[in-house]
């Protein structure tokens, strides 16, 4: 390789992806026509796997729906439909069980098709101090929160790719990019999720599937219940996000091929300032942003699954 041609070609691309970018700021970007498409959410039995089951709906998709609530998919089921789902099915299926994983998924093949756009939104969180919580507890949330990744991938990506038509979307958080006193295992379970599907995408690019797009959707706090009692320093800066809103904004992020959505707005610049602050400054605004207290009053709800 030439060292001058290479560095050439590096800096004219980056100037032309700025002026891109900078366009795209002002013109909006051409949505993608999913009308047909499998798609497949897990933990929809609520939350915003059930708002996402509405939004893709309304695009006249074939959902398939997955969560170990049975009664809390019938609803989605019939939220989905009235919104005008071309079809709806719903299975049973405990997303932390590889086994289980792969039977469904044979399941799915034959009774609806291949998935071609597949949304891993199950998670769990324990919301204790990591030296308090169970190692059951642990082990149950890397399993719901990364592993059922890997399994679901491995059940799905190869018709993708065979295809070089689908997409990828991994419901991460925030605490995949900052890590938060009190979520230790959470944390760690989102930090894989964003690094998995990153590495999964590049690898999808370095083969020529350029066809297969990913979306890793990193969120602040969502009113879900799932991280009730919790409440934020600054409202203004870090609100706690409305889940109609996030639904929305994944669904325009698929359409339109993001690869990356922060919410809210804000997350871009914290998370950028992790990156380029030295350490000592890095926890003075991690301690200022309010993440050595945020979940001081932590509730959560019964069934913490979304």
């Amino acid at each position: 390789m030439n060292f001058f041609l290479e560095t050439i070609k590096v800096l004219l691309l980056s100037i032309w992806y700025n002026v891109e970018s900078f366009i795209y700021f002002f013109v909006p970007k051409k949505k993608k026509n999913i009308a047909g498409e499998v798609v497949l959410i897990t933990g929809a039995g609520s939350g915003i796997g059930r708002l996402m089951a509405q939004e893709f709906a309304s695009y006249s998709t074939v959902l398939v729906l997955w969560d170990i609530n049975q009664e809390g998919m019938k609803e989605t089921a019939r939220l989905a439909k009235s919104n005008g789902a071309s079809r709806v099915h719903y299975y049973i299926c405990d997303c932390s069980d590889k086994n289980e994983v792969y039977r469904v998924a044979d399941q799915v093949k034959r009774e609806v098709g291949d998935v071609s756009i597949l949304v891993n939104n199950a998670g769990i969180v324990t919301g204790k101090k990591f030296m308090d919580a169970p190692d059951s507890l642990i082990e149950k949330t890397m399993d719901v929160n990364i592993m059922a990744h890997f399994w679901t991938y491995k059940a799905f990506l190869p018709a993708m790719i065979a295809n070089n038509h689908g997409h990828l979307v991994s419901i991460a958080s925030s605490a995949g990019l900052i890590g938060v006193n009190g979520l230790a295992d959470y944390c760690a379970s989102k930090f894989a999720a964003v690094g998995f599907a990153e590495s999964v995408g590049l690898e999808l690019l370095a083969t020529g599937k350029d066809g297969v797009k990913t979306t890793i959707v990193c969120p602040y706090f969502i009113n879900t219940g799932m991280f009730d009692g919790c409440q934020t320093k600054w409202p203004k800066l870090l609100p706690i996000l409305n889940p109609d809103y996030v639904a929305k904004k994944i669904i325009h992020a698929v359409l339109t091929d993001q690869v990356y959505l922060l919410l809210p707005r804000s997350m871009y610049l914290i998370a950028g300032l992790k990156n380029v602050l030295n350490m000592k400054q890095a926890i003075v605004l991690g301690q200022y942003l309010g993440a050595f207290n945020l979940m001081d009053t932590f509730r959560g709800r019964s069934r913490k699954q979304e």
